[in-house]
């Protein structure tokens, strides 16, 4: 479909990558991966065509189509969600247009023997067998599942385009981009804008996908379960395994490390031979012999190791006090945005250091409740905050918070107090800000150097208590891994709003799900919110709440019906619940452990006496408990 040959792209006469040779057959997934600013976006718009490269070539099939999901769009005012998704469909819609002409004629006109009337019934014919080629009739179908599948409502269909945010518009234009079944899908962060459930559907949806793709994305599961190939851009080269991204970098690794021995080995051998050449040179009978392993030695092809760009940012979170026992509660929360309510009764009690995810579709009021946390919102009801509370806030659209005129510098010495304001650049550095960097202006810099400036920012300021909304949008895999690493040893509460799968796995403990003006509580990790409810997306999980949640209201009711048995076996049911969820806390408190034990030292951990054995066994053990707590739980709720 497409062979790339020693493709390169240059940029004020240095070369942003260089070299670049792959083909790309029809079933090929690739991910393509690498640090911010290496290239991944670049190359996705040379192979578009929407930018030119500067040498190399490339050579694509005859009549390819290439589908481009870009990070900017731009929509035509006027049209509805269903108007713009239509536009996937040009050549139906131009027929469309055709036929209906057509049978108007046919109906008004009487010359039923003249030759036009003729030609009108033979272009009638030709029209309705190319519509149907087309999928003609089944196109709106189509559409209105796409659209559904990646969040829209049906109600929203015949809503105006410019009135959904752009993240929501974004997901109009991926919806284009699978309707129209090119050969070639390029989507640059597909993920960026999608909930959870969402990104599951797309999943299953590129997994059959019959074309090829090319995907720039730092959801490391997404990746996984996706892919089946991986090309690594770093420090202007690429590295291109038949593995999706886990499998690819455990293939890497394995590579480099016998490339670092052959290595040695060969640096040994040159070694020998030198020695050999200095001795023979010393004697005149010998000096044939020296100048013949010179010219061996000469000849010789330095064994190189990849080289890999290991710079990361440095981020440590600590808590600036001790705050109280409860630090959030709120009592008949609620909020509305006109006529659309998006909070209703809401309470809640966060007590500290509870690690929490909130997650659930796009618009059912996540970011709504962080910013209604930190104050910067009205709302009806009573928030209050605990004893001590210090609340850090990270926001989800860091261009709304960084002053786009002021420099990376100035940013940071406007947030800076006295008694940090000297360590400024330092922690510049620790988050890759160093040199020329610090004097580019917010506008100037790329989604993913917003985010760590913010997050540098951040740190200028007092907290215990950490809110972070959607912290690792545009954020590399790299850069991801540190953050997760920092946020595990953060002794403080933390509140993760987000909707990558991977990060949240091992960071909270609790899920808070998000549906219809709802808040329903999951004691259990994000793995648990999903597992427990036997499903494949989250909006099933979300129906049956709401069904179960009709009949806890209905149960309630009868309450007073209960007998004194029924009453004394929900007793029992809780306690064994509550106990099972302790065992449950013990063993992942356990295995995170050990985790974290095989990352510091492989080695020296998994050389210790069944140490593998002991680890597998609480893995059973966990989902043994899992199954038995879900059991318990359905008893539950049919005696409630």
């Amino acid at each position: 479909m497409l062979n790339v040959h020693n493709l390169s792209v240059s940029f004020a006469g240095s070369d942003l990558f260089s070299g670049v040779t792959f083909k790309l057959n029809k079933g090929d997934r690739i991910g393509l991966i690498g640090k911010n600013g290496a290239g991944k976006s670049t190359l996705l718009k040379v192979l578009s065509k929407d930018i030119e490269n500067s040498g190399g070539t490339m050579a694509f099939d005859k009549e390819v189509r290439i589908g481009f999901l870009r990070q900017d769009i731009d929509f035509v005012e006027g049209r509805t969600i269903l108007e713009e998704a239509y536009q996937a469909f040009e050549e139906i819609k131009q027929l469309e247009g055709k036929l209906e002409i057509i049978n108007h004629e046919l109906v008004t006109r009487t010359d039923y023997e003249s030759e036009y009337y003729h030609d009108l019934m033979v272009n009638l014919n030709e029209f309705s067998h190319r519509y149907e080629l087309l999928g003609g009739y089944n196109y709106q179908g189509n559409t209105e599942k796409i659209l559904q599948g990646l969040g829209f409502q049906r109600e929203d269909f015949d809503k105006l385009t410019n009135t959904f945010s752009g993240g929501w518009r974004m997901r109009i234009e991926l919806a284009k981009l699978l309707l129209q079944e090119n050969d070639i899908l390029l989507l640059d962060e597909p993920t960026n804008h999608l909930d959870i459930e969402s990104i599951i559907w797309l999943e299953n949806f590129l997994k059959v996908y019959s074309g090829a793709i090319v995907l720039v994305s730092h959801d490391k599961m997404f990746l996984d379960n996706v892919t089946n190939r991986t090309i690594e851009i770093s420090l202007g080269k690429i590295y291109d395994y038949k593995k999706p991204y886990s499998q690819f970098l455990l293939l890497r690794g394995e590579i480099k490390e016998k490339q670092l021995q052959a290595q040695k080995n060969q640096e040994k051998e040159i070694k020998a031979t030198q020695v050999l050449i200095d001795k023979f040179r010393a004697k005149a009978n010998k000096a044939t012999m020296a100048q013949s392993l010179i010219k061996r030695l000469d000849k010789v092809e330095r064994i190189e190791v990849d080289d890999d760009d290991n710079a990361v940012m440095n981020v440590k979170f600590q808590i600036s006090k001790e705050p109280g026992k409860i630090v959030i509660e709120a009592e008949n929360l609620s909020k509305s945005y006109g006529k659309k309510h998006v909070l209703e009764d809401v309470d809640l009690l966060i007590e500290r250091n509870s690690k929490i995810a909130f997650v659930g579709q796009n618009g059912q009021g996540k970011s709504t409740l962080a910013k209604i946390m930190v104050g910067e919102i009205p709302h009806g009801g009573h928030l209050k905050l605990g004893h001590n509370v210090e609340i850090g806030y990270f926001a989800q659209n860091q261009s709304e918070y960084l002053d786009a005129e002021k420099t990376v510098l100035e940013i940071m010495e406007d947030a800076a107090t006295d008694t940090n304001r000297s360590r400024v650049r330092d922690m510049l550095g620790s988050f890759l800000f160093s040199g020329d960097t610090v004097d580019k202006k917010a506008k100037m810099l790329s989604g993913g150097e917003r985010n760590r400036l913010a997050l540098c920012k951040l740190l200028l300021s007092p907290f215990n208590v950490l809110i972070m909304d959607e912290p690792t949008n545009h954020l590399d895999i790299a850069s991801k891994n540190v953050l997760k690493m920092a946020l595990k040893k953060f002794e403080g509460t933390l509140i993760l709003v987000s909707h990558d799968r991977d990060f949240l796995q091992g960071l909270a403990t609790t899920v808070y799900g998000f549906k219809d003006k709802v808040i329903k509580e999951y004691l259990g990790d994000i793995d648990f919110f999903l597992e427990q409810h036997q499903i494949e997306n989250l909006r099933e999980a979300e129906k049956r709440t709401v069904v179960a949640k009709k009949n806890s209201n209905s149960s309630k009711k009868e309450v007073s019906q209960f007998s004194k048995e029924e009453d004394k076996e929900l007793k029992k049911l809780k306690n064994q619940l509550s106990k099972i969820e302790t065992q449950i806390d013990v063993l992942e408190k356990e295995i995170s452990e050990m985790d974290e034990a095989l990352v510091k030292d492989y080695e020296a951990t998994s050389s210790k006496p069944n140490f593998f054995e002991n680890y597998k066994a609480n893995k059973t053990k966990v989902e043994k408990l899992m199954d038995e707590w879900a059991e318990i739980e359905e008893k539950t709720e049919n005696c409630s």
